[in-house]
């Protein structure tokens, strides 16, 4: 006989009765716009071609294809040419940092990078220095911004990528990049090899992105942060970089990335690349105005917390705050069960039970590190929404602080040293 309770094993979603549901964690990914499911759902259906292949249907793919390249360059001030289509930022990242350095390891073997790159950054350089290369990481101070006296003093003969992130996945706080690429026209003045890499993930569609001002020479972007679907990201290469291909086998992308075009995926990062465009302002206003809302009242009802990375440098739509004596796991399941999603870090780092190196790297101390939560705003969030999110985590913090052995310890250091 059938039965509709979950076997042994399954998991199953439990909420509070009546649970309203707001999502504040459009960092980790975004919901589909309507408007770009309406764009690819032709070519999940009766527009099947292969981009590859010459008949009718492989060029009304290919013309597609291309028609969202020329969107996504527009979109970053880039040339479409120079736009490579893979998988998504992990891939990008990967592509920029070990595609780069395969091609330039005659060059030098040096990399000068931020202590608060993405993981598929960090993971890259961490790959390569297996392998004997030499990686410097640079501190990024309480403000959580690198110093560009600090990527000067770095540099070494044998330095032939810098690579740091435009907006920081965790905290928002954005990076001098166009102050770096002057550096790196300097001592390409002087006659050496250096490339500029960036990681503009969470940057794209949230600030102004051009990338002859910012003066990178490879930038990394995801569709799923824009209100597309995941699965699809794409590469800026400057005219005149060379990289070695990771992904060989297939003549795709110009010989830079192989494999068959995800041709659904790609007209739908294109048509979210065009509206990320046309209403870049509208969002940032909107994501802004109710941060900076959320931010007040929890400052006005919750005490001991703390708000990490500079609070004007920084993405428009994201908030990151540690909430003294408790962990961010607990805080988090427990705003989950009552329909209110957030994130304890990057959501390509979750599962981990250690603090969170970008938090550390802020000089926060472990329980800082460890109560830490993102909260990141979209277009479809409500001044509504800020009123229930306010109201529940008010009642969470204090609940969980009560049960907290964190709070009982701070409590008994205060009456031995009163």
């Amino acid at each position: 006989m059938h039965s509709d309770k979950p076997e042994v094993g399954d998991r199953e979603l439990i909420l509070m009765p009546d649970t309203r549901r707001v999502y504040l964690d459009h960092s980790a990914t975004t919901p589909i716009d309507d408007r770009v499911v309406k764009a690819m759902m032709p070519y999940l259906t009766e527009k099947f071609g292969n981009a590859s292949s010459v008949h009718f249907f492989g060029q009304e793919a290919r013309a597609a294809v291309d028609r969202a390249r020329r969107d996504v360059a527009v979109l970053i001030g880039a040339k479409p040419n120079e736009i490579v289509f893979l998988s998504g930022g992990t891939e990008a990242n990967n592509l920029a940092i070990r595609g780069l350095s395969g091609a330039m390891a005659a060059k030098g073997q040096h990399i000068v990078t931020s202590a608060i790159e993405h993981p598929s950054v960090r993971g890259s350089r961490d790959a390569l220095e297996a392998l004997g290369w030499q990686v410097t990481r640079l501190p990024v101070y309480g403000d959580g911004i690198v110093r560009l006296e600090d990527i000067r003093a770095a540099l070494r003969p044998d330095t032939v990528l810098i690579t740091v992130m435009l907006a920081n996945n965790e905290i928002g706080t954005l990076q001098p990049i166009s102050e770096i690429a002057s550096l790196v026209r300097e001592e390409r003045a002087k006659g050496r090899q250096l490339w500029l890499h960036t990681d503009a993930v969470q940057a794209a569609g949230r600030v102004p992105l051009d990338v002859n001002q910012l003066g990178c020479d490879l930038l990394s972007i995801s569709a799923h942060k824009l209100y597309a679907p995941k699965g699809t990201g794409a590469l800026y290469v400057r005219r005149g970089v060379r990289l070695a291909p990771q992904n060989v086998g297939g003549h795709q992308e110009r010989e830079r990335r192989g494999g068959t075009e995800n041709v659904a995926g790609i007209v739908a990062f294109g048509a979210a690349a065009r509206l990320a465009r046309e209403e870049l302002d509208s969002r940032k206003a909107h994501d802004r105005r109710l941060r900076d809302r959320f931010e007040e009242e929890v400052a006005q009802r919750i005490n001991d917390v703390v708000m990490n990375g500079d609070r004007e440098r920084r993405v428009s739509h994201l908030s990151n705050i540690s909430f003294r004596f408790i962990e961010g796991e607990g805080l988090l399941i427990n705003l989950d069960l009552h329909g209110v999603a957030v994130s304890t870090g990057s959501a390509c780092s979750s599962g981990t039970l250690e603090p969170s190196p970008v938090i550390r790297a802020l000089g926060r101390n472990d329980e800082l590190a460890r109560g830490s939560i993102r909260f990141s705003f979209g277009q479809d969030n409500t001044d509504e929404d800020v009123d229930y999110v306010v109201n529940i985590l008010a009642a969470a913090v204090a609940k969980l602080r009560q049960l907290s052995p964190l709070n009982k310890v701070s409590d008994l250091e205060m009456r031995v040293s009163g």
